[in-house]
């Protein structure tokens, strides 16, 4: 697991140290705090120390960490990354499987970091960032832009996970975790989605056998869709880190909380590791029902405009902020309401 995270000057971030990171771990804030910078940052690092040293790759860690920067963040000089209100170095550093890794660079960085802390090895698992926009019905859209076109339409966590998901399904026994974990995503959604390799074209098939073309499926089926294929065709194993971003993006309250029980289970019988980005009640409030099982299992970082960070372990309750706070005003306008409207009493 990601066990430490450190960095200074980061965009929108300009301080964050993130010691011991749970099994599951909900970044929540108000539009514009960072939620899906936050995991973009965590995603390029740890991808970089997948791609080191893999198969007959030679590039240097520098050479690989600079570009997926550029790729994920779409800038065109990696200085624009630094946080304008600091004149100090962006810096970075992650303990992840106990092995340091960490970069640093200026303003003035072009196309290459300064400076970076090179793991002693490369990571042999493959992690994946699951965007709030589903990928399927764009699927040949986003491979083209990055092989034929080069441009930055779609950034690199769309374009991972599109390669990920043209992975045809391994043969044999799969893991017992992911296969529960399969039978309970189909339910969700009543069937399940394949690629057709003759028309290059993603269909949903219903428990039915009934075939649709996926463009008329829901935008919640393509999502679940999603992860039910990586845990089928063997990219995801059981050390991969899994980035959400808007869990509750297209889904149902109700297969929000029938996802976070897979998530659950998954984060509870193997080793992965969650990281997701939310701003819904429902999503806060269910992984603290889930928290009450056990202490450090799921840890909330709630992001706030005008003052620092704040890290919650859910297992103590909901935290004190801007979701629960919107919650609270909405049911005391009701009651404000209903006494403004309520009938007077017959009189005796």
């Amino acid at each position: 697991m990601i066990s430490s995270i450190h960095f200074e000057n980061f965009g929108v971030l300009p301080t964050l140290d993130f010691q011991n990171p749970s099994r599951i771990n909900l970044i929540i804030g108000e539009n514009g705090t960072g939620k899906t910078f936050f995991l973009k940052v965590l995603y390029a690092a740890v991808k970089t120390m997948e791609d080191f040293h893999r198969g007959d790759n030679i590039r240097t860690v520098t050479d690989i960490l600079s570009e997926r920067l550029r790729w994920t963040f779409q800038v065109d000089r990696l200085g624009d990354l630094v946080s304008r209100a600091s004149h100090d170095n962006l810096s970075f550093a992650m303990e992840l499987d106990s092995q340091q890794f960490g970069y640093t660079f200026t303003h003035s960085a072009a196309s290459k970091v300064g400076t970076a802390v090179s793991p002693k090895s490369g990571r042999e698992a493959n992690s994946v960032f699951i965007p709030a926009k589903e990928v399927l019905s764009l699927y040949q859209v986003i491979l083209k832009s990055r092989d034929v076109d080069q441009s930055f339409e779609f950034d690199d966590t769309y374009y991972d996970l599109a390669k990920a998901l043209r992975i045809s399904p391994k043969k044999g026994k799969n893991n017992a975790a992911f296969s529960k974990s399969r039978k309970s995503l189909q339910n969700i959604i009543n069937g399940r989605v394949d690629f057709d390799e003759r028309t290059g074209r993603w269909f949903y098939r219903d428990k039915s056998n009934f075939k649709f073309a996926i463009g008329a499926t829901s935008e919640g089926i393509r999502k679940i869709s999603i992860i039910d294929r990586l845990l089928l065709n063997g990219y995801l194993d059981s050390r991969s880190i899994i980035f959400i971003d808007d869990a509750e993006s297209g889904l149902h309250p109700d297969a929000v909380c029938q996802l976070l029980d897979v998530v659950d289970g998954l984060a509870d019988r193997t080793d992965l590791q969650f990281f997701i980005a939310s701003h819904s009640y429902f999503v806060l409030k269910k992984l603290a029902l889930i928290a009450m099982r056990k202490a450090d299992f799921v840890t909330c970082v709630s992001l706030h405009k005008d003052r620092s960070m704040e890290f919650h372990d859910l297992h103590d309750g909901m935290p004190n902020n801007s979701i629960v706070d919107a919650s609270i005003q909405l049911y005391e306008q009701e009651i404000a309401e209903s006494l403004q409207w309520q009938e007077p009493a017959d009189p005796i």
